[in-house]
Parts: C-alpha cells; sequence; structure tokens
C-alpha cells in the first residue's frame, strides 16, 4: 500500500511564543537540557521535551502541551479569527 497525503484538519490551538521562564507554567529550568529549559511530555512526566527560546508552546485538543520550533509553527499554523 502506498502512502497517501493528509491535510490538518482546521481545528484552533493556543499558543504562545516562549522567550523565558514564566512565559509559560509547563517550562521549567533543567539544567540536564542542553538550552536549559525543559517540559513534560503528554506521555511520561519522567521525559521532557526541550525548550528553546524563541519555541511556540502549543496548547491542543486534549489540552497536552508541546513546544514547536519558529519556523514550523510559522508554515504550520495562521492566526484565527
Amino acid at each position: 500500500m502506498s502512502p497517501r497525503k493528509y491535510v490538518k484538519k482546521p481545528i484552533p490551538v493556543e499558543a504562545v511564543q516562549f522567550w523565558k521562564l514564566g512565559d509559560h507554567p509547563d517550562v521549567v529550568a533543567d539544567e540536564r537540557s542542553p538550552t536549559g529549559f525543559s517540559m513534560p511530555t503528554l506521555e511520561n512526566q519522567t521525559y521532557k521535551h526541550e525548550v528553546t527560546p524563541g519555541d511556540w508552546i502549543i496548547t491542543g485538543v486534549k489540552g497536552e502541551t508541546y513546544p514547536c520550533k519558529d519556523e514550523i509553527f510559522r508554515e504550520t499554523y495562521e492566526p484565527f479569527e
């Protein structure tokens, strides 16, 4: 079976651009992360997403949060009115 192409459904999400501690409550200082910041994954609170200043923190449809690089965010999302 060959792969098919799909388009994301137009589902609004909340997002905030992270620059420093306090910009999003899920991002914490993490001395083990190369960038100095991380946030827990949805699947396992022990594992962490690395967060870099300039990343967007997205809140998904089920309340999950995850980081997204600025370039990818701008290619994938646009403001919702």
